[in-house]
């Protein structure tokens, strides 16, 4: 294959997600031209003098594009997270809510947002990495409880006690955060925190977009480091430690990475849901299972799907914002019954 055939997908790929960004800024509640557009980014980004409308120019540079780039951002970090459990694990079913990692963030993102813990000192963004870091620890001492440890001798065994773990302790924390709504949320304050738990995009401001981008590309590039480690982990840890990776400790980093990109990008736009998933997968059909492709593939594809499922949260009911994380539970949920009919006839 000629060089330039080689390269053109990853060319590709980012003229896509530009594309899918600008779309995100142009539609919404109220359409807008993309002449608007470019005229506001231009205005913005080069000190050009066009002339916009007020109103138009604050909607698509104060609202839209920021959402647009968080919504960039998550959707890669999240499909990230879902590439290197599946590969950790060696189970197709893996994603952060497997883990417990987005129940746990939700629940240290609602201790300080409702039951005022830290007396504001603690940031949203603060509690939901403790919480993230909260699960993943008690999950990890619950499996490590059961199995005994989980180094690469006892590969199998210890993959299938983190995965029943991070069931337990999902569901713990599930419980815990609508213990916490019930006893210390108004009603108000109720149907809003439901509202994010959903996923929500509206309150992004550009204050938010600088730590959701940062979390995502430390994580993709820590993540490419260790390509090689992830493709061996495929064949399971004993494998992986015939070839002189150090099981635990690259398995400890790359989960805890994972849990540090959950806390970051839940406590900016909630609990979303199925991207983990179905996104490595669809990646793994078009790109293989190597993931020196596969880290950046699933990056670029989880990113415009989210974009496009903010898109369509604005305007499938109009009037209506509906939470991000409907959407994606509309896509996911086909998806997820498709992986386990396969997964049963093989």
């Amino acid at each position: 294959m000629r060089p330039a055939a080689r390269a053109a997908p990853w060319l590709l790929g980012p003229l896509i997600l530009a594309v899918a960004i600008l779309a995100g800024t142009a539609i919404g509640e109220t359409r807008l031209p993309p002449a608007t557009v470019w005229q506001t980014l231009a205005n913005h980004l080069w000190g050009a003098s066009h002339a916009v409308d007020r109103i138009d120019a604050g909607i698509i540079w104060s609202y839209r594009l920021p959402r647009a780039l968080v919504a960039a951002a998550c959707g890669a970090g999240l499909a990230l997270t879902g590439v290197v459990l599946q590969a950790l694990l060696r189970n197709p079913l893996a994603d952060p809510y497997l883990m417990g990692l987005s129940a746990g963030a939700s629940t240290g993102a609602v201790l300080v947002s409702i039951a005022g813990v830290g007396a504001g000192a603690v940031s949203l963004s603060a509690g939901a990495l403790a919480g993230a870091l909260a699960a993943f620890g008690a999950v990890v001492a619950l499996a490590h409880a059961v199995q005994g440890g989980t180094g690469g001798g006892r590969g199998t065994r210890a993959a299938a006690a983190i995965i029943l773990a991070g069931i337990a302790g999902s569901q713990m924390f599930n419980a815990l955060t609508a213990f916490i709504i019930a006893r210390s949320a108004n009603a108000e304050q109720a149907r809003g925190i439901l509202f994010w738990l959903m996923g929500n995009l509206s309150g992004i401001r550009w204050d938010d977009v600088a730590p959701a981008i940062l979390a995502t590309l430390a994580g993709t590039g820590i993540c490419l480091w260790h390509r090689r480690s992830l493709d061996a982990f495929t064949f399971g840890p004993d494998s992986a430690a015939s070839l002189g990776i150090e099981v635990r400790k690259v398995r400890g980093l790359l989960i805890t990475v994972t849990a540090l990109m959950i806390g970051v990008l839940v406590s900016k736009v909630g609990a979303i849901g199925f991207v983990g998933l179905v996104v490595p997968h669809a990646m793994r059909f078009l790109v293989g299972t190597r993931h020196q492709r596969l880290v950046p593939a699933s990056a670029l594809a989880g990113a415009v799907f989210l974009v496009a499922a903010d898109v369509i949260a604005r305007i499938i009911v109009p009037g209506q914002v509906l939470p991000i994380g409907v959407i994606t539970a509309l896509v996911g949920a086909p998806a997820f019954a498709v992986i386990l009919i396969r997964g049963a006839r093989r």
